[in-house]
């Protein structure tokens, strides 16, 4: 399959339904295969406005081509958060789906100190050579970063981890949440991380990497209270 890419990322936008102006942008990166439609169309963006967040959301054509080619975090930092900072927007949050996840942590880790934090929805985490030698260590806060079978992007992505997902909840770091469903492709993988972010942090739920249980984890995401809301008078 052909994954053509552009210099400047095609971007649905979603304005809150709150009156007054949002000053939260929420980016929803899709799956491998997924367009942005399809997160509208299985209703991630109504769940976000039953739950009264008061956030625009930008829903940018990620695809899995800008990955192959190592510029999604370039397109999504040129087309994306430095117009929003311009724009005025004080938050900047991620949510991701499966590959989209891991574009979010990407993101994170290459550009510190710009996002809030992310939501990562059975996120891709590299291969499974990486994620056996961190299992085979005990776990990640065990594990001492060797992996002589894994991508240098996969190595550095997991050494972040191991560093700032057990700071997920202070002040100062970003903020992981993490769903994925108990019979997942990835289920093994975010189990990894599951077991060193912080218990409030995870969600999980029955099912397989598919839209149900990622609207299900979405919707208790939703619930922790992590993004803005709209006032009581607002929501009348």
């Amino acid at each position: 399959m052909f994954f053509p890419t552009k210099d400047h990322l095609d971007v649905v936008r979603v304005a809150s339904n709150c009156p007054t102006r949002a000053d939260t942008l929420l980016v929803f990166l899709p799956g491998r295969y997924d367009a942005p439609q399809d997160l509208v169309d299985h209703g991630f963006i109504e769940a976000l406005r039953a739950a009264g967040v008061h956030a625009d959301v930008a829903l940018p054509d990620l695809h899995f081509g800008y990955y192959l080619n190592r510029s999604a975090v370039d397109r999504l930092r040129e087309d994306i958060i430095l117009p929003a900072q311009r724009q005025g927007y004080r938050h900047i949050w991620f949510a991701g789906i499966s590959l989209g996840g891991l574009g979010s942590l990407l993101y994170l880790q290459q550009q510190p100190g710009v996002i809030d934090g992310a939501f990562l929805i059975s996120p891709y985490l590299g291969g499974d050579a990486i994620h056996r030698d961190i299992a085979a260590a005990g776990g990640l806060a065990r594990w001492s970063g060797a992996s002589p079978k894994a991508e240098d992007f996969e190595r550095d992505l997991w050494l972040w981890l191991r560093e700032h997902a057990p700071q997920a909840g202070r002040a100062g770091e970003p903020q992981l949440y993490l769903g994925y469903g108990a019979q997942d492709r990835f289920a093994a993988s975010n189990a990894l991380l599951a077991a060193v972010l912080p218990p409030e942090h995870t969600m999980t739920t029955e099912g397989g990497h598919d839209w149900a249980p990622w609207l299900r984890v979405w919707k208790a995401m939703l619930g922790k209270g992590a993004l803005p809301a709209c006032t009581a008078q607002e929501q009348r």
